[in-house]
């Protein structure tokens, strides 16, 4: 499989959080990452329904025919979307309420079970993709996951990793991460384990409109006085306010739910500044 075949995707050659679950839903776990993940039913913009349609659309492609791991699925919003047209989908997650809503996602489609990234449940050479997306700055070691990852994919398989981009402005870290990775660093976290590596970015800033600007000021202003809500829950209150047009969190994804943001291809040489989100895809050798 050859990543320029997944159009939209490589277009060019230059080279978001998880969330509660709803007000009718399962208490707070232990664990507390059901505040920070998305959950059906909570408020979204477009941009972030954009994002979550992108990132999927990519691993649906990749998992086409294929056996499928998500790590750290969380609510399962996009692994239904997966597993579809996957050969078999698992998903994990080390989040109990998470695992209870991802499985009624599901809704059979794939098997969810309690998983540490750290510790993949799977024989040698038994995967053909692994998925972590928008959950490596949660770990407490990725190398350590990197390394589990390519134990258990075959030769030819691909561990695809979506991260928000920390080097853009403003970025306000969520309170439970650990540590975030630049593309330079995505890159090198995956060449350590000897994968060919193609790095991609999306959702370049976009100001549109006068609407638009004082949007982006009253953010950039919340993010400086750190008075961005520190969960999902308190983050769909701003969204709301903010945004006129913001839609519930589905259960599951559908084909054009949102629309498909190209993702430029670029290169671990340089800073990038002027996107949102990064995508890192390595395949291991034959």
């Amino acid at each position: 499989m050859e990543l320029a075949d997944l159009a939209p995707f490589g277009e060019g050659r230059r080279r978001s959080d998880g969330a509660g679950a709803p007000e009718d839903g399962p208490p707070p776990s232990a664990t507390g990452y059901d505040s920070v993940t998305e959950t059906p039913g909570l408020p979204a913009s477009p941009e972030q329904l954009s994002m979550l349609y992108t990132r999927y659309h990519l691993a649906a492609e990749l998992g086409r025919g294929r056996d499928v791991l998500e790590v750290a699925c969380g609510s399962g919003i996009g692994l239904a979307y997966v597993a579809r047209n996957a050969r078999s989908a698992v998903g994990g997650d080390v989040d109990p309420v998470l695992l209870a809503i991802a499985r009624a996602n599901t809704a059979g489609l794939a098997d969810v079970r309690p998983m540490d990234a750290h510790a993949l449940p799977f024989g040698d050479q038994s995967l053909d993709l692994v998925l972590l997306l928008e959950a490596i700055y949660y770990l407490a070691d990725a190398q350590t996951f990197v390394a589990e990852a390519c134990r258990v994919l075959r030769p030819g398989g691909h561990l695809y990793i979506c991260s928000t981009n920390c080097e853009r402005e403003p970025f306000n870290p969520s309170p439970r991460s650990t540590r975030y990775y630049t593309a330079a660093e995505l890159w090198s976290l995956l060449r350590e384990r000897h994968l060919d590596v193609t790095l991609f970015a999306a959702f370049p800033h976009r100001v549109e409109g006068v609407r638009g600007r004082l949007v982006s000021m009253a953010w950039r202003l919340a993010v400086r006085w750190r008075l961005v809500p520190k969960t999902m829950r308190g983050k769909s209150v701003l969204k709301r306010l903010l945004h006129r047009n913001a839609r519930p969190m589905p259960s599951t994804l559908t084909d054009g739910l949102a629309p498909l943001e190209p993702m430029v291809q670029i290169e671990p040489d340089r800073p990038v500044r002027d996107f949102k989100v990064l995508y890192a895809v390595g395949q291991k050798p034959l």
